[in-house]
């Protein structure tokens, strides 16, 4: 098979190193451009990174010497490449020209930002949940004018520590739903090193994060009509989201009531029985068992389940009935792997083999 060529937008960031990373031995897709700021552009990857490679993993040697291309040399990527991975650093507006202006060039976009996570016609998809929204594409192109290009996104890394393990509740009807969640550093972009002041310390804010983490999962669980997406009208969420001294792994701790509260059997079946398209097409990297559930006390750690399936299965535990509300749990998913360049990599996977994504 002969694989599709993508671009990395972003390149030089953490989660552009993720994507590099997860692209190394991809069966699919192969990289072919290296994308990043004016700033770094004609420098080589290595020379353009520097001492800002975040990442565990080496810096795979096939983009050691792959000259960086400037974001704005838009005719001279869309000419090197099947569709791109974006993830940039820049202010909303500039984001949304950006991302706007190479799906006009007809390269289809996959988003790790959030800056078109509310247009309209625009999916925000968790491939196990909401595949459905990609048939928005469609409406899409029309506004823009393309036959190839459009931009898909993935929604916001923290709410990946819950809303899987409430969509096979949502036939339960769930009212109100209360999420506090723990937030890694890297979810900043930042290692321990460059944040030492997150040591031994708490932060209790994360800026915009509350209000994406009490929306967009309606808009994950909403559907698509006459051309848009029509975000649910409930459950009604409220949230904390905290930064916590751990590397990588978002953690949530949830409360929830139902109109119809299930049994504790029930809700544990529905976990284990719950798979999406990823698992029904074997997409390289679906996990294989998309929500896990531990017996265990002490679990889900972010240390020891992060890594779960590669990074992309979520996990859950400590389930147990609440005084107030019905139930209550705790959700940990990893926030640059499920949360973001492997999220994004996993719909760039379902987008090629529905159809959406080709060669050119």
């Amino acid at each position: 098979m002969e694989k599709l060529k993508v671009g990395i937008i972003g390149a030089t960031g953490m989660v552009g190193q993720r994507f590099i990373t997860l692209l190394e031995n991809h069966p699919y897709f192969e990289i072919a451009a290296l994308i990043a700021s004016p700033r770094s552009a004609g420098k080589s990857y290595t020379e353009a990174v520097g001492e800002r490679w975040k990442l565990a993993a080496p810096m795979p040697e096939c983009v050691k010497n792959m000259t960086v291309i400037s974001s704005e040399e838009i005719d001279r990527v869309a000419s090197l490449v099947d569709f791109v991975f974006c993830a940039v650093d820049m202010k909303k507006p500039d984001i949304l020209a950006l991302e706007e202006a190479y799906a006009k060039a007809e390269v289809p976009v996959v988003s790790n930002n959030s800056a078109n996570r509310w247009t309209p016609d625009v999916p925000m998809v968790i491939p196990e949940i909401n595949d459905a929204h990609l048939a928005v594409i469609d409406a899409q192109r029309a506004r823009l004018g393309t036959k190839r290009g459009f931009i898909a996104v993935k929604p916001n890394c923290s709410i990946q520590s819950y809303v899987p393990a409430l969509t096979p509740l949502l036939k339960f009807k769930p009212k109100v739903v209360v999420a506090t969640t723990y937030q890694a550093i890297s979810g900043a972009g930042k290692t321990f090193r460059e944040w030492p002041e997150m040591i031994d310390n708490v932060i209790p804010f994360i800026g915009g994060e509350e209000e994406k983490s009490e929306k967009e999962p309606l808009r994950v669980w909403g559907e698509v009509k006459d051309g848009v997406i029509v975000p649910a009208a409930s459950p009604i969420i409220t949230s904390q989201c905290i930064r916590v001294p751990v590397t990588d792994g978002h953690t949530a701790a949830v409360f929830v009531s139902f109109e119809e509260k299930p049994t504790k059997e029930e809700i544990l079946e529905a976990w284990k029985s719950f798979k999406g398209k990823p698992q029904t097409l074997g997409l390289p990297s679906a996990p294989e068992q998309f929500i896990t559930y531990f017996e265990e006390d002490n679990r889900p750690q972010a240390k020891l389940d992060r890594d779960l399936y590669g990074g992309m299965g979520v996990s859950v535990g400590r389930l147990r009935e609440d005084t107030v509300y019905d139930y209550k749990f705790v959700g940990l998913s990893h926030n640059t792997l499920r949360g973001a360049a492997g999220g994004a990599v996993l719909i760039a996977e379902l987008l090629y083999r529905e159809g959406y994504i080709t060669k050119k």
